[in-house]
């Protein structure tokens, strides 16, 4: 709940600051609610901070559930990482480290969280695994910047994508996709069973084969559901793998 309700969160709070901003006037994937006209932006703020209202009611239910009371430290600084990213004066998405708070918030607080409330310890391999899915929601966020760097040039927008240019922010892509696997794989010392997420392999090289071969436009916005795909089906594998190791 916590995890799903910020991600409903964040994505409402996205839209209202790009949209307020002007940054979604020429949006080259999906339409937005503000910038399409389609809900006023006091709407969709406000259902953003209902969304991060219900997540915080959730975190402090599971805070109370462990009894790790300094857990609810970190219900703030997902809220305010999920608001400061494309929000307020000096919004870190447009400094171009918004692939640094998605590698963080989305892999090592939300995997080791989870293992840590479930068993109140972390391993090594609950870190390495933190390290793939951070890495893989990274490169979620950079095929949707490569889709927009154009406009989000225009805007003044100045993501990752932007700074790098598009030749090094798609190999960064495939770079990404690939070292997830490889610390995958990492996990699999002295468990060879975990060796089974390597079948995620597979629509990663199709997906980084197809990124650094320049495809544009809504050909990237097919590639963003894959790679959650990818993403998804890594979670699963590698959790299943691993289930019995994390104590």
């Amino acid at each position: 709940m916590v995890a799903l309700v910020l991600q409903i969160g964040v994505n409402f709070a996205n839209d209202y600051s790009d949209g307020v901003r002007g940054s979604d006037r020429d949006r080259h994937g999906p339409a937005r609610l503000v910038g399409s006209g389609a809900a006023s932006p006091g709407a969709v703020k406000g259902a953003a901070f209902a969304a991060f209202a219900v997540a915080a009611a959730a975190g402090a239910a599971l805070t109370w559930l462990t009894g790790q009371w300094w857990l609810l430290a970190v219900g703030p600084a997902a809220i305010a990482a999920a608001w400061f990213y494309t929000g307020g004066k000096h919004p870190y998405g447009y400094l171009g480290l918004g692939e640094v708070g998605v590698f963080i918030f989305f892999g090592p607080v939300a995997v080791l969280g989870t293992a840590y409330t479930q068993h109140l310890t972390i391993n090594w391999r609950a870190g390495l695994g933190s390290i793939g899915i951070g890495l893989i929601a990274s490169a979620i966020l950079m095929a949707n910047n490569l889709r927009d760097i154009s406009s989000d040039k225009a805007a003044g927008k100045m993501t990752l994508a932007v700074k790098l240019g598009e030749d090094r922010a798609r190999n960064l892509y495939a770079w990404e996709m690939w070292l997830a696997m490889a610390v995958g794989a990492a996990c699999a010392i002295g468990r060879p069973r975990i060796l089974v997420v390597l079948l995620m392999a597979i629509p990663t090289a199709r997906l980084a084969s197809a990124v650094t071969s320049r495809i544009k436009g809504d050909e990237l916005v097919a590639i963003l559901t894959r790679t959650g795909q990818v993403e998804l089906g890594y979670a699963i594998l590698l959790g299943l793998a691993t289930a019995d190791l994390l104590s």
